[in-house]
């Protein structure tokens, strides 16, 4: 599972929109969409403030170890 898989697992797994976390992150929502489809890559800014917000290690966001 790559990181936008993961990205999006977390966010459907909250039942979150991604116009909500394009607000954790300060960017619309499409703007967000473009990260989680590809269009765009995460800056490591915006990869820690997802750890922090979905209280995991960035090894497992990124797909590198699957225990959270």
């Amino acid at each position: 599972m790559d990181y936008r898989e993961r990205m999006k697992a977390l966010r459907e797994d909250r039942d979150l929109t991604q116009a909500d976390l394009g607000r954790v992150l300060n960017k619309s929502q499409q703007g967000y969409n473009h990260i989680e489809t590809g269009r765009a890559e995460l800056k490591i800014e915006d990869l820690i403030k997802l750890c922090d917000f979905y209280k995991v290690s960035a090894d497992y966001f990124i797909g590198r170890e699957q225990k959270k």
